[in-house]
């Protein structure tokens, strides 16, 4: 670790030596002009230049600015750059050509910074006005820097260099492994003697009986800082690692150069975006505070509809809460709409993309759920059923379990739940078997059939005997008997009774039809009904004497 700060000690300082002797070859002409005034001569452009902005362009040899030269409406800043440092990594693999070979050659309007025969650069008037120093200075200053870059660039890629600067690198990987390893080593044991010695003395804190953080979340927090701090650790050696490792190649010193501005770049511009949105940041709090507010006094309205506390004509009480849930849904959709501009970013192309994309997912995809939405909240203010109620729903039969926005759910009296669309209720027909159960009582009704030789007195008779003999039946309003039918075979009898509890319909239609059969059995009258084969000898017809055979009893008077 010793070697590595040496090194980036050295690198520093020879590049900061290089920076201080051009700074002064730069400075001292400069400094000269001043104490003499401004040249009469100096061409108009440069006051005009120095208050634009000019497209400049460094000029990077192995990860190391060299200089920056200006650009040319045709000849963009960028472009002569590289062709810059095309021209001296050139110079630089030609083992022919020495640093003394680099010489200034003047022209009318530009100094030429040659090696040899062959031409590096131009200086121009226009390079002096933008540094504000003469001409000739400027391409000795040039002249220096280049052949620095070209010694540098021969000697990093030396063979022996190359091969010292891989063992380096080996062992730095090594001594990196090791360090990273001794201290995961270390941060266990650190942290297994800190949770041993501290964590049965971190307990809830409480405000009297109020509980406000639990002892857990105390220790988490604890054992998070801590790992932050390892994460620190391993982030700082692994970037000096890098930092030492890849300044010594050439390939790779430029990337060197750049670690800081890649992890701080991001950051830097989180930062500035951050600033730059906090007067809209505050507007988005203040308008949470003030719609969160407002739900609260929503619900609480509605809350007192539910409680019975606010009454409100032709509004059923079981209106309140989906009514909310319509209210709430239109404040924060409200909410939204007034928030968008104000949401950092949401001027970008890519904000309005991503929204134009979730919102075209949503409505291909959820076009069955806001049907099964819809569908919920027509049913709430339809009022066709509630919780509790005994229905039919297509062929489902069961008690109403729970009522939600998508689904119903039903309990059979089998013991299953059904789970039912509420787009399939809103499309189906529903018998509701417990609206009227409680004010004028549910009608059960059940068939037979009786040959004609059987008087329909005594027939009446026995169904209302069955009736009355079933528990459960209410005796007001009085059971009833309809002729349904009168077929080639039978008469068709339905027995009509009235039950105050729809969910004992099962037990209740079992017990009348034992009571019928057993009263059938007790007067002799048989439920079976041949068919038709041919005539009897004797009509199938009821002897006037025999009108009201019993159980049936002639009307008084």
């Amino acid at each position: 670790m010793s070697e590595l700060i040496t090194r980036a000690t050295r690198a520093f300082l020879r590049d900061f030596r290089l920076k201080v002797l051009f700074c002064l070859a730069l400075g001292l002409p400069l400094l000269s002009a001043a104490a003499e005034g401004p040249d009469p001569a100096a061409p108009a452009t440069a006051h005009v230049e120095s208050t634009q902005e000019v497209d400049t362009a460094p000029v990077v040899v192995d990860g190391v600015v060299l200089f920056g030269v200006r650009g040319f409406p045709a000849y963009p800043a960028g472009k002569r750059a590289q062709a810059i440092v095309d021209r001296i990594e050139a110079v630089a693999a030609d083992p022919t050509m020495s640093r003394q070979s680099l010489h200034i050659e003047q022209e009318p309007g530009a100094s030429l910074i040659m090696a040899d025969k062959k031409r590096i650069m131009g200086v121009v008037d226009a390079d002096a006005n933008l540094e504000r120093i003469d001409r000739h200075t400027l391409s000795k200053g040039y002249v220096w820097r280049i052949g620095e870059a070209v010694d540098a660039w021969r000697h990093d890629r030396n063979p022996d260099v190359l091969k010292r600067n891989a063992l380096f690198t080996f062992g730095a990987s090594l001594l990196l492994m090791l360090v990273l390893w001794t201290g995961h080593r270390l941060f266990r044991r650190l942290r297994s003697w800190i949770e041993s010695r501290f964590k049965p003395k971190v307990h809830d804190v409480h405000i009297k009986s109020f509980q406000v953080i639990r002892g857990e979340h105390i220790w988490r927090l604890l054992t998070g800082v801590l790992g932050l701090l390892w994460v620190a650790t391993v982030l700082t050696a692994v970037y000096l690692y890098l930092y030492n490792v890849l300044t010594l190649f050439p390939w790779t010193r430029g990337l060197a150069n750049d670690l800081v501005v890649i992890l701080v770049d991001p950051l830097h511009t989180m930062g500035k975006g951050l600033l730059k949105s906090i007067p809209k940041l505050v507007f988005l709090i203040v308008l949470f505070f003030v719609i969160r507010y407002l739900l609260k006094l929503v619900r609480l309205f509605f809350s007192g509809i539910a409680d019975g506390t606010v009454v409100l004509p032709q509004f059923e009480a079981d209106w309140a809460w989906p009514t909310y849930r319509l209210v709430r849904l239109f404040l924060v959709a409200f909410a939204l709409i007034i928030a968008y501009p104000y949401i950092p970013g949401s001027e970008s192309a890519a904000f309005k993309g991503v929204s134009l994309f979730i919102g075209v997912l949503f409505s291909l995809g959820s076009s069955s759920v806001i049907g099964n939405l819809i569908a919920g909240y027509t049913m709430t203010y339809r009022k066709a059923f509630r919780k509790g109620d005994r229905i039919k729903i297509g062929e489902h039969l069961g008690d109403v379990e729970q009522i939600r926005l998508l689904v119903t759910h039903l309990r059979t009296p089998k013991n299953e739940e059904v789970v039912v669309p509420n787009s399939t209720v809103l499309s189906s027909e529903v018998i509701n078997y417990s609206t009227m159960a409680q004010r004028e009582g549910l009608i059960l009704h059940t068939t037979v059939g009786i040959g004609y030789e059987t008087p329909w007195r005594q027939v009446e008779a026995m169904l209302l005997e069955a009736a009355a003999r079933t528990p459960g039946l209410l005796q007001e309003p009085r059971p009833f008997v309809l002729h349904k039918a009168l077929g080639d075979f039978c008469v068709t009898y339905e027995i009509n009774a009235y039950c105050a509890d729809p969910k004992a319909m099962n037990r209740l239609y079992t017990e009348l039809h034992r009571n019928i059969l057993d009263i059938f059995n007790e007067y002799g009258v048989q439920i079976m009904t041949p068919a038709y084969e041919g005539d009897p000898e004797q009509p199938k017809v009821v002897a006037k004497d025999q009108w009201y055979t019993a159980p049936a009893r002639p009307p008084e008077g």
